[in-house]
């Protein structure tokens, strides 16, 4: 796996690394699935930029634990933490391997794929550039949802996510958002994101 040599340890609490990995591998099936049910290279990506991220809060994690412990019982008392976050950590792993598929350019079935296609929701990615209309904005002030039907569910700023970001997240140069929504208001969110498109209707 990656180089966890590379890796700076920081002091952090368990209960805050375990409920990160908890969230980020429950996000990340969601999205292997929508990237193979649609052959969406792009969330593929984003599933193993988070896989990543599970790797390196697992490592933390042990580092955690290793100085924490100073008794058989100190041990003891973290087996069940690290059962969790190794939990936690095969979930990301096996939606690593369902984004593989997408990587790999294997398709799901045509029948599957079709069924899917009726679906009136999807998850989708756009790369926001510094010319996009929606760079210094906060959520709450763009009303994506209520114009072009999409929501905000994720955001990754360089190697850190942010989930479930909050109304009052500025939107900055070369974030990911990570949306959940209509198949149109995704076509209309490239756009914005792109700068191609100038401007919000409504």
């Amino acid at each position: 796996m990656p180089a966890f040599e590379k890796i700076e340890y920081k002091p952090i609490s368990v209960r805050e690394i375990l409920v990160e990995m908890k969230d980020i591998s429950e996000f990340m099936i969601d999205l292997a699935y929508s990237a193979a049910l649609f052959h969406d290279k792009e969330l593929a990506d984003e599933v193993v930029h988070l896989e990543n991220r599970v790797d390196t809060l697992a490592y933390l994690l042990d580092m955690s634990a290793m100085l924490a412990t100073r008794s058989p019982e100190d041990a003891e008392a973290l087996v069940g933490v690290s059962a969790v976050a190794s939990a936690a950590d095969k979930i990301s792993d096996a939606a690593a391997d369902i984004a593989a598929i997408v990587l790999r350019d294997i398709r799901v079935h045509p029948i599957v794929r079709e069924a899917f296609e009726k679906v009136e929701e999807r998850l989708g990615c756009v790369k926001v550039v510094s010319k996009s209309v929606l760079v210094g904005k906060r959520l709450d002030g763009l009303k994506l949802e209520a114009k072009i039907g999409v929501n905000v569910i994720a955001i990754r700023r360089g190697n850190n996510w942010i989930i479930n970001p909050k109304p009052d997240e500025i939107i900055e140069d070369e974030d990911f958002l990570i949306v959940r929504g209509a198949p149109g208001g995704m076509v209309d969110l490239k756009g914005l994101a792109e700068g191609s498109l100038r401007k919000l209707e409504g």
